[in-house]
């Protein structure tokens, strides 16, 4: 492959224009598909609004073409990311069909954010070429990328990915095996489970638990993750310490009952105004722009 590739992205919503403008930023041709006519037709300018927004040339987004025919994007393709919808049914199908309509030495990869890539891939004759890519929300603003093989995977294709992705300014992060939710989606919601039971079990409010973790561990982590933090204060100590506190973590093997209490509720989060809290639309808008800032902020001061 040749410095500049031919992107095709399936899927013209949240993520799917976001990872499109890593790569437009890039100078590569992108190429997106989208049943909704709607999201394509606003996707130069959704991109164009996040570039002025991060001080970046708004003309980048002429790099990214909208298509309304999935044979037609993804048929000179050189890598090919599926931003579809979370639902493996859905996926599996996709990729049979991108299998066939895209070149046959083209990269298919799945953005998902838990579906094992494996079950996504099972049906496919070429699943060599076949890896997960999970990129986190918003695309152009968090650098990781999980780069997810399966066992069919070629190891020198995932390099490639890998590669690719770090010449864009990401960060990739290479997932041996692939397992549902891979490396951060497991770590994020063993600390979110044991959150909720916290609440559930009337140890503190669910305004105070997001306090502890925002004025404490949570400072650390863009600098000190929790194996280097584990051999900072000694690997005697965090036996010591799990000793005591891992028996009474909490190990629900299945969703919480709290969670499911809350949606009987009508309790949904910021879409319906309740969740673990009650929000105002200024609460919600003022803390969607404090997380965009905060980001903004960290990939500034790296340089990013």
């Amino acid at each position: 492959m040749s410095d500049k590739k031919t992107i095709a992205i399936v899927g013209a919503g949240l993520m799917g224009h976001g990872i499109a403008q890593v790569f437009a930023v890039a100078g590569h041709a992108v190429y997106v598909y989208d049943t909704s006519a709607d999201a394509l037709a606003s996707l130069q300018s959704r991109i164009r609004r996040n570039l002025l927004d991060l001080s970046q040339d708004p003309g980048a987004a002429e790099n990214v073409i909208p298509m309304e025919d999935l044979l037609e994007c993804v048929a000179s393709a050189d890598v090919v990311f599926d931003a579809g919808p979370e639902n493996l049914e859905f996926k599996q199908q996709l990729f049979v069909r991108l299998e066939a309509f895209a070149p046959p030495d083209a990269i298919l990869a799945s953005n998902t954010s838990v579906i094992p890539i494996t079950e996504i891939m099972r049906y496919l004759k070429t699943g060599h070429r076949a890896l997960g890519t999970h990129w986190w929300n918003p695309p152009y603003l968090v650098p990781l990328v999980e780069v997810i093989k399966t066992p069919l995977t070629d190891p020198a294709v995932a390099q490639v990915m890998f590669d690719l992705l770090a010449t864009v300014g990401k960060t990739p992060a290479m997932v041996e095996k692939d397992v549902a939710g891979f490396i951060g989606n497991r770590l994020q919601h063993a600390l979110w489970r044991e959150a909720i039971a916290l609440v559930a079990e009337g140890v503190c409010d669910a305004e105070t638990v997001d306090t502890v973790v925002k004025a404490s561990f949570g400072r650390r982590l863009p600098v000190l993750g929790p194996l280097e933090n584990a051999d900072l204060v000694g690997i005697d100590l965090t036996l010591a310490i799990h000793e005591t506190v891992l028996p009474a973590i909490d190990r629900t093997p299945g969703p919480s009952p709290y969670l499911e209490k809350l949606i009987g509720e009508g309790r949904l989060g910021m879409k319906s105004g309740r969740g673990f809290r009650d929000w105002t639309p200024e609460q919600q808008e003022q803390l969607r722009s404090r997380v965009l800032a905060h980001l903004k902020a960290m990939n500034a001061a790296e340089g990013r």
